[in-house]
Formats: structure tokens, sequence, C-alpha cells
């Protein structure tokens, strides 16, 4: 008589009932299979967002660049660029930012779960978690520095080509003309205040967002919570986190935009051009736009969390370790 395979519990009715469960049990991914998932996710999610506010953003930067025509506000500033250059010029920048954005999300998104799994490796579960707001930081921050590597040039061209309308067509022929006439370097000028303004702003958008959802699923069972409600969750998180990300970085913001506008002088480094605009704007000037900013970074965070999360399910990523105490 034969005896029963290793795996087996002695009965066979046992052994089919397993083999369906084990059939229907989705595979925990690892590896370059979860983060090319987490990275797909977070380009889609970035991209989708940042793009379909374009125009938001093209009447932020007009405040930014130019208060002294723009000082309506947000809907002031959507009836003029209309008025003065049509509908369509709501949607100058387009290109760049679709793309920029496509890029930054996959590095920011991917790399904020590669990086905090990283710190879960060396730290171990259980200090990781006890100090998770040091590596939700951590995490976040890493990722954003190689994000903005992939997202400079083309946030210059996208700045480029709003503040300038007749600059270029749109993405190729500015970006062409940039590194015609003022080099590969010019793609760069920005990369100090990108940095000043995007790491503290994702450390902030990551940080919130955790926190909240934390402390959301302390009252709510997420082993029982629908898809539905989970996209909910993710939204209101978003939100609350995308106004704090807006809040943090404005200043920057505003310094990148100008910084952007136009080339600097000769022999000027970004370094003193950066503390030029610093004293030209004070603190009053570096939150100019912010109103049009925290509608825009609050919507499109919340959106980004929401469809990250989708997505993530979609792909089957749904791997990863979670150090939040629920």
């Amino acid at each position: 008589m034969s005896s029963a395979p290793p795996t087996s519990t002695g009965s066979s009715k046992l052994d089919a009932v397993k083999q369906v469960a084990s059939a229907n049990t989705p595979e925990k991914l690892s590896g370059l299979a979860l983060y090319s998932r987490f990275a797909l996710a977070g380009a889609v999610c970035c991209s989708v967002t940042h793009g379909g506010l374009t125009p938001v953003d093209v009447v932020k930067t007009r405040i930014q660049l130019d208060p002294v025509t723009y000082n309506t506000g947000m809907i002031g500033g959507f009836r003029k660029v209309i008025a003065t250059e049509g509908a369509g010029a709501l949607l100058t920048g387009f290109g760049p930012t679709a793309a920029g954005y496509f890029l930054q999300g996959a590095f920011k998104f991917g790399g904020y779960e590669l990086f905090k799994q990283q710190c879960i490796n060396y730290l171990g579960y259980e200090t990781a978690s006890n100090n998770r707001t040091a590596v939700y930081l951590a995490s976040s921050a890493l990722a954003e520095f190689f994000a903005d590597i992939a997202l400079c040039p083309l946030e210059a061209t996208r700045i480029r080509l709003v503040s300038e309308p007749t600059f270029a067509t749109g993405l190729v022929s500015g970006f062409g003309k940039i590194a015609k006439n003022e080099g590969l370097g010019a793609f760069y000028s920005g990369f100090g205040p990108i940095l000043f303004k995007q790491v503290p702003y994702t450390m902030a958008k990551f940080v919130v967002y955790e926190k909240v959802a934390e402390a959301i699923y302390k009252r709510v069972d997420k082993s029982t919570t629908s898809s539905g409600k989970q996209t909910l969750i993710n939204l209101g998180s978003g939100l609350i986190a995308g106004f704090a990300a807006a809040f943090v970085s404005q200043p920057a913001d505003t310094m990148l935009s100008k910084i952007n506008k136009t080339k600097g002088l000769p022999g000027e480094g970004t370094t003193s051009r950066l503390i030029k605009i610093a004293k030209e704007l004070g603190l009053r000037g570096s939150y100019t736009g912010i109103g049009a900013r925290l509608f825009m970074v609050g919507t499109l965070t919340a959106g980004q969390f929401a469809i990250y999360g989708d997505i993530k399910k979609l792909l089957g990523a749904t791997g990863g370790v979670e150090i939040a105490k629920t």
C-alpha cells in the first residue's frame, strides 16, 4: 500500500479542499515582480493626476510668476488666461507634465516601498515598527531624491512653456530648444530648488498619509473593509496629506517657478540666484498662489493614493511589509 504524499492530510476530501483553497489564494509577490508593480502603479497615479490638473498648474504658475497681472485669485486667473489666450492655453505643458510625473511617480512610489523594506530588513521588524515615523521619513526622502533626477529636465521644460507660451510648441520642441540654446546643464538649474521643494513635500505627504490611515484603521478592521471603503479611506488620508505637503513646500515651489522662468546672468550660480530670489520674495511673497496650490495638491494627492491603492490590487501587488500599528 503506497503512503500518502508528504503534503497530504491523509483524507482525499480534505486534500481536495486544500488544493482548491490554495488555488484561490493569490500568490504573494516579491523582488522585481513586486516592486515593478509598485513602480507602475505609482507612475500611472502621478501621471494621471498631475496631467489632469494641468489647467490648475498653469494658473498657479502664472500667479507665482506674474502676481501683478494675475491678482484676482484662482478663478480670476482661469478667466484671464481664457480671455487673453484661449481655453487651449490651460493645457500648456501637458506633455512634459504627464511624461515627467510618470517617471517621477515610478521612482517615488516604487522607491518608497523599496527603501521602506530595506529599513525593515536592516532594523528588524519590531525596531522599524516602533520607529516607523523615522522609517517613513527616510524612505520617502531617498525615493524623492532619485525621482527628482528623472523629473527635473521635464519640469524645467514645463515651466518654460507655461511662463513663455511662444517659447515652443510642445515637449519635444521645448526640450530640444533648451538643450540647444542653453546646454544640458540648464535642465538642472532648478535641481536644488526642486529638491528643496519635493523632498519635504514627499516626506510630509507619506508620513501624514501613513499616520492618518493608521489612525482610521485602529477604528476600522482593515481585513473586513470593502474595496470601495478602502478607496475612500485612501482618498481622505491623501487629502489631508496633500494639504500638509502643500503648505510645507510652497516657498520652494514659488522659487522653482522663478528660477526656471529665465536663464541666469553670465557667471551667476544657482545658489546665488536662489538667495537673490528669496530676498526679493520674502516670506509673504513665497506663499503667493497658496490657495490654488492647496486645492491642486490636496486634490491630486487624494487621487494619487486612491489610484495607487486600486492599481496595486489590480496588479496583485499584495506583498511588502506593513509596520503601522492598527
